[in-house]
């Protein structure tokens, strides 16, 4: 079995390599400018893409909507959100195939796929 070294001081930690990533969650909201995002790309909201705090740009994860178990993959273009205990701005296009246009917020739980 393949197995990866995780280091971080002061504890070393193996974990299996085909063991599944950490997920994560919290509350997501969705936005839908036409402006210059923190990558330098146009915003399109149609597309599915979102902001995070700190994911590098370019980087895919796959959200679920914690309410009706809907899901869809998004690539972190734009940093976001400001909202205190928020953890992504959604585009448009991402809230409407997760389903809460409507509500504007959803509780959502998202895992790094690439």
């Amino acid at each position: 079995m393949a197995t990866a070294l995780l280091l971080s001081a002061p504890f070393t930690t193996i974990v299996p390599a085909n063991a599944a990533k950490p997920k994560h969650c919290g509350e997501a909201s969705w936005y839908a400018l036409h402006s210059t995002t923190a990558s330098g790309e146009t915003m399109v909201p149609s597309k599915l893409t979102a902001a995070h705090r700190h994911l590098g740009f370019g980087t895919h994860i796959k959200v679920v909507n914690e309410d009706n178990g809907r899901s869809v993959t998004v690539r972190i273009n734009d940093r976001g959100p400001f909202v205190s205990g928020r953890v992504l701005d959604l585009s448009r296009g991402a809230a409407r195939k997760l389903g809460f246009i409507g509500d504007g917020i959803a509780d959502v739980c998202y895992r790094i796929i690439g």
